[in-house]
């Protein structure tokens, strides 16, 4: 059946219609908006994808949250960041890596499951010893020489923040208070000695003292002497937390803690102009009233009040009739008091 071609009229946004009409509005798309690219790395910026290039540049922190950061730099401390989700935890990481010309994120997402192992480091023994069998193939196996095992060695985000260089990583432990009981402990050790040993390497014999790994971030492979890992600068540490239970006090007394306010009127319209533009955040005045008054009573993301900015003054917006229906969709609370 062949498709539908019309022009699309700058009152008319949709681009699904629900009609069951074949078209090709969606070779019409406009622009993403600019927190949502997906573009590949810009190499200019560190290897930076431009999403987390743009939350870079227009996060706006205030002066505790500055005093803080540089607490936990000069200490050489872990920044703990507890706060609401939306609030900008994982983005002051990215804005401080930019800040501070320190290259791309190191990014390490918690989840119930996560180990320090994987943080650390992986190794594809499996993988190795399948391509051992494969060159044996046609001989005998036992022969076989062994296939470099630097290329079946990865090593996570936290292990690739603790190679040792001329400048400090950045590297963001993300929601950690979903992670298992033991591993806030688990960090503990690693992070006052700032190294760690590969197992693996260690075993190998004298004449292979230095063998090259890969790294989290797909970077050239390096090397690692006898199987130690141990930095030179401490990395800049940025862990977050929804604040969904305590960690231990050993655990605590170790880290820089940062409890973020969510942004008032002013850090708002900031925001919405190192975003959108200065028509944007003159545009915004009700919309900013109305999510406050939305997250008096309710916990509201401040990406939420910029999805809301974006389709009331982008150019495909929809029309005043639907407007407030698809606000009100987009503004809706996240949690409310009580629940749960």
């Amino acid at each position: 059946m062949a498709t539908e071609q019309e022009p699309t009229t700058a009152g008319d946004w949709r681009v699904y219609r629900g009609d069951g009409q074949p078209h090709d509005r969606v070779r019409r798309l406009p622009p993403p908006p600019p927190w949502r690219p997906f573009a590949a790395a810009d190499e200019r910026h560190g290897g930076r994808r431009q999403g987390d290039l743009r939350r870079a540049t227009s996060y706006r922190p205030d002066e505790g949250v500055i005093d803080k950061v540089n607490a936990a730099i000069l200490l050489r401390r872990p920044l703990l960041v507890t706060g609401k989700p939306g609030s900008g935890k994982s983005t002051l990481a990215h804005n401080v890596a930019y800040e501070l010309g320190l290259g791309s994120v190191l990014y390490w997402p918690i989840t119930s499951n996560t180990t320090l192992q994987s943080g650390l480091y992986d190794y594809d023994a499996i993988g190795r010893l399948h391509e051992t069998s494969l060159r044996g193939a046609g001989g005998r196996a036992d022969t076989a020489e062994p296939p470099d095992i630097g290329r079946y060695i990865r090593l996570g985000p936290v292990g690739t923040a603790l190679l040792p260089g001329d400048l400090p990583r950045v590297l963001l432990i993300d929601e950690l208070d979903k992670s298992n009981i033991d591993l806030p402990n688990d960090l503990l050790n690693v992070f006052e000695e700032g190294r760690f040993t590969i197992l693996e390497l260690q075993r190998l014999p004298e004449d292979q003292s230095r063998i090259h790994v890969m790294t989290a971030d797909d970077g050239p492979r390096v090397p690692v002497d006898r199987g130690e890992v141990r930095c030179a600068n401490f990395p800049i540490v940025i862990i977050t937390s929804n604040g969904e239970r305590e960690f231990p006090p050993a655990f605590l007394r170790r880290c820089v803690r940062l409890m973020t306010e969510p942004p008032g009127r002013e850090r708002l319209a900031e925001i919405i102009e190192a975003h959108l533009g200065a028509d944007a955040r003159a545009a915004s005045d009700q919309l900013i009233e109305d999510f406050l008054s939305r997250r008096a009573e309710g916990a509201l993301a401040t990406d939420q009040l910029l999805n809301a900015v974006y389709l009331a003054t982008s150019g495909s917006r929809p029309p005043e009739t639907r407007l407030r229906d698809i606000l009100d969709t987009v503004l809706r609370q996240i949690e409310t008091p009580g629940a749960g």
